[in-house]
């Protein structure tokens, strides 16, 4: 491991506080070191008051902050004499403890102190940091760990037992530390936690824990346990989404509501998952208490998920029964799943929630893997992991928790989705929390979004190998579909039907009408699968009411999709899909109409640009938004009784009304 200490870019951060900021994003951006928000750093500076009286500040990492991009403002500002004396109690409970940090917080807007703010405090350095490192876990995860440490480091570093953090574990250090440190002391390990490393300056503090978690990388490689290789591993050859979205439908049900699954199929997903020791390495606990929160105690092997959750039930049984309060059960749905078909599937409310899931679980796969080569993997018994789990601070937290937008969870399609009324589409159902798949003939669309919550696909909708292999990756990436918008369609030149060949009959039938065929036949065993129903919303047309001369083959295929929609609504009703059409008018604000072929309209009609876009009953112009609007909206809870309709969303058309 190396440093990443710059003497030019460190010399811009001239406080105490600004150097913290520094190193800790050093720290930040070595995943190997932290990971989403663990990890914290702090460091004590001498303040003066409003009275003039000086004050000794630790400024300690705050709750929800990433040390990859903290700044100032996340650091809480605590009062040192109030975390000191805290350790002189016999007993604190930690919901005891937090509301004991924040009134010793000086700033009422600063978040909310990291729960090892005491730990913190009582370890007699200006800076202290503390990670998660691979390397440290590796070898303290494994039956003869504490063997390890001491053969690394000799008298480098304390080592403390695992105790969970919060009061009890700065309790215990307050015990250990000083009995343990001697003048070349330059780190504290936390057995099957972590590192601390401390010093006078940032850059030493920095330094040291580089120079720590390099001896355990270097300890590693000598006994062929850091850099392990990938064995071959068999990649599934059959479509998968069809399984994927019954996975999906039973963990949904298990977590009581829509979750998000992704799949990962990649040589070390794979291998992992067709190991012969699966089950004996996987199912002894994560890799850190840290990370039970967003991986529960173990993953599911296989897809049973109702083995799962009946596992889970006991599991929670037999140790809530020893609990100093009732608790009640979270979910028992999965948050990972192990499968040798598959690979390893990531399960949460949000595509960032599943994303932060295998990031870890990658790392817990490589610490195991080394944990193993080095000796054996062995993870905290059952009764600490569930002490993390139902952790009081952490029940807290879900209790906070406001209410998630109405498509959290939701997997979206939407066709002819860069411009116009289907990015229009995109961007409200991602407003309204769904995950979106989004396709396009244009290539722009696979990078249009840039968002973890789409996924963008250059997709031909007349090709059904195309079709096939978007709703494959579709289910690949998100589990399943909730919500299908059949937007792509093409608007063909005018031609009088006396003039017209059978070839310029044809052509806009094999976009506008047999391409979604083609999306709601595949589309199907996907959508019935919705933990919440599917909904389908197909964009039709002014001219399925109101025909115009010279458009009959736009308006015959418009026509002919309107009526395939009507018949799916009474095919798929019975199984909880709703169908709707929206027919959208004078959409101006679109790639088809240019600022000369408006002027041009207007002017034919002897109006001005203006007068021309707003020529309806209500005098209003309909835009992209409006139309994206009302089909989320469609997708929604307002609509939840309403299948087989047609709605116009044309500011009032004289000829349809």
């Amino acid at each position: 491991m190396n440093s990443l200490w710059d003497d030019q870019e460190s010399a811009t951060y001239t406080s105490d506080l600004a150097q913290r900021v520094y190193t800790s994003r050093l720290l930040g951006r070595d995943s190997s070191l932290v990971l989403h928000g663990g990890g914290n750093t702090s460091v004590k500076i001498s303040e003066t008051d409003i009275f003039g009286d000086k004050e000794e500040i630790l400024y300690v990492k705050g709750s929800g902050w990433d040390l990859a991009t903290i700044a100032a403002a996340g650091f809480a500002p605590v009062r040192m004499p109030h975390l000191l004396r805290l350790t002189q109690l016999e007993t604190l409970s930690d919901l005891q403890m937090a509301n004991e940090l924040r009134r010793a917080t000086i700033d009422p807007n600063a978040p909310a102190p990291s729960v090892e703010a005491i730990l913190h405090a009582l370890l007699p350095y200006k800076f202290v940091d503390h990670t998660h490192a691979d390397a440290i876990i590796s070898v303290t995860n494994t039956p003869d760990g504490l063997d390890h440490v001491g053969t690394i480091y000799g008298d480098q570093v304390v080592v403390i037992p695992y105790v969970m953090p919060g009061f009890d574990l700065a309790k215990l250090c307050a015990k250990l530390f000083p009995a343990q440190v001697g003048p070349q002391t330059i780190g504290m390990v936390l057995m099957n936690h972590g590192l601390f490393s401390f010093g006078e300056t940032a850059q030493l503090a920095y330094e040291r824990m580089i120079y720590l978690v390099s001896l355990a990388e270097q300890y590693l490689t000598e006994r062929g346990a850091w850099q392990i290789a990938t064995p071959a591993a068999i990649p599934p050859v059959r479509h998968l989404r069809q399984e994927l979205a019954a996975l999906r439908h039973d963990i949904s049900v298990a977590a009581g509501g829509p979750m998000i699954v992704a799949t990962h199929s990649d040589a070390q997903s794979l291998a992992f998952a067709q190991r012969d020791d699966l089950t004996k390495i996987a199912l002894q606990g994560p890799a850190t208490p840290d990370h039970i929160i967003r991986t529960k105690r173990v993953p599911m092997i296989g897809r049973d998920v109702e083995a799962y959750s009946r596992a889970y039930a006991e599991y929670f049984a037999t140790h809530a029964a020893t609990a100093r309060q009732p608790l009640t059960m979270l979910d028992p749905a999965p948050r990972l799943i192990v499968d040798p078909e598959l690979g390893v599937a990531t399960v949460g409310r949000t595509v960032r929630d599943a994303a932060i899931t295998e990031d870890i679980y990658r790392h817990t796969i490589e610490i195991i893997l080394r944990a193993t080569a080095l000796s054996s993997y062995q993870a905290l018994p059952a009764p600490d992991l569930f002490a993390v789990e139902y952790w009081d601070l952490e029940q807290a937290k879900l209790k906070k928790g406001g209410k998630p937008p109405i498509f959290t969870g939701e997997v979206a399609l939407v066709t002819g989705a860069a411009s116009g009324i289907g990015k229009a589409c995109v961007e409200s159902l991602l407003a309204r929390g769904a995950a979106v798949v989004a396709l396009d003939l244009n290539p722009i669309i696979t990078t249009l979004f840039g968002r973890a919550e789409v996924l963008g696909l250059q997709c031909d909708v007349s090709d059904e190998v195309a079709v096939d292999q978007a709703l494959e990756a579709t289910a690949k990436a998100f589990g399943g579909l909730d919500i299908l918008i059949l937007n792509a369609g093409i608007f063909t030149a005018n031609r009088k039907i006396s003039t017209l060949s059978l070839a310029e009959w044809n052509r806009p039938f094999k976009i506008n009408l047999d391409a979604n065929l083609i999306f709601l036949r595949e589309g199907y065993p996907l959508l019935k699968l919705a933990p919440k129903g599917g909904r389908v919303v197909i964009m039709g047309s002014k001219n399925v009411p109101a025909p115009g001369p010279g458009a009959s083959t736009y308006s015959a295929s418009k026509a002919a999709l309107t009526q395939l929609a009507r018949v799916a609504a009474l095919e798929w009703g019975a199984d909880n899909i709703r169908v709707n059409v929206l027919h959208p008018d004078s959409v101006y604000d679109t790639g088809i109409w240019t600022e000369e072929m408006l002027k041009g309209r207007a002017d034919s009609y002897g109006m001005t640009v203006e007068q021309y876009k707003t020529k309806n009953v209500l005098r209003t112009e309909v835009t992209s938004h409006n139309v994206g609007e009302l089909t989320a909206e469609l997708c929604g809870p307002l609509f939840a009784k309403t299948t087989g309709a047609q709605i116009p969303i044309d500011g009032g058309n004289d000829r349809v009304i």
